[in-house]
């Protein structure tokens, strides 16, 4: 298995699935760190259909803001994978809190070639459809964007997952 791998797509493109078998298949088992903050109902029941899927094989951790410490945390000699669901997510929590979204994306590309075990990365590929009519929802395009490129240029593999179909997309010759 890679060492760092981010996993990109639309909603409901299949991102998870795939990043839990890849997570599951070196060892059996696998740390699900997850970003997600159960704000009202809807989350909530997102979140334990999220946890009923998985099973006894995963160990959870919640780590909506600090991300690069729950990596370090999580990080063991025996090789068992993290699984991060998903950037977007903790992206929306950091803009949200009023931290440095910059600096933690910085933070978090640097903390992945010095990890020992392997880390799946999520994220949701946001820039493809119409310019936002709102100034907030134009900086987290933008900044969703930013964090992406960023990740995917620290992680040694990137996928594109499109209508449950996944495309390796990372390691290739660039094209520019």
């Amino acid at each position: 298995m890679e060492k760092s791998i981010l996993i990109t797509g639309g909603a409901r493109s299949g991102k998870s699935r795939l990043a839990e078998r890849m997570a599951l298949k070196p060892t059996g088992r696998a740390i699900y760190i997850a970003t997600a903050d159960a704000l009202d109902a809807e989350m909530q029941a997102r979140i334990e259909a999220h946890q009923a899927r998985r099973g006894p094989e995963w160990h959870n951790l919640h780590a909506p803001r600090d991300l690069v410490a729950a990596l370090q945390h999580s990080d063991n000699d025996r090789g068992d994978p993290r699984l991060v669901d998903c950037l977007t997510l903790w992206l929306t929590n950091l803009m949200l809190g009023g931290d440095d979204w910059r600096a933690a994306g910085a933070a978090l590309a640097e903390a992945l070639p010095r990890q020992t075990a392997p880390v799946v990365l999520v994220t949701n590929e946001v820039g493809a459809g119409i310019v936002p009519e709102n100034r907030l929802a134009r900086e987290f395009r933008d900044a969703a964007g930013w964090l992406n490129q960023s990740v995917a240029e620290a992680c040694d593999t990137l996928w594109l997952c499109v209508s449950g179909y996944p495309v390796r997309i990372k390691p290739s010759e660039p094209v520019i």
